[in-house]
């Protein structure tokens, strides 16, 4: 029996946080800073992205020349 093809749309590749302005932050000393937020979410991507990559080991992270 073989296993049909992966829906791609099923499983899509994490989305990296985006990140704060310069501005986001007030420089306050706030208990939860968006700077702190934004530094948890970016842990939480790179975590879900070596797991999609684990799932999706054919995907291919090469980076093209040119951009492209």
């Amino acid at each position: 029996m073989t296993t049909p093809p992966r829906d791609p749309d099923a499983d899509p590749r994490p989305v990296p946080p985006e990140a704060p302005l310069p501005t986001d932050c007030c420089g306050s000393g706030c208990p939860v800073c968006v700077l702190d937020t934004y530094t948890e979410d970016l842990h939480r991507y790179r975590a879900d992205l070596a797991a999609w990559r684990a799932r999706h080991p054919e995907a291919d992270d090469t980076p093209r020349a040119g951009g492209a």
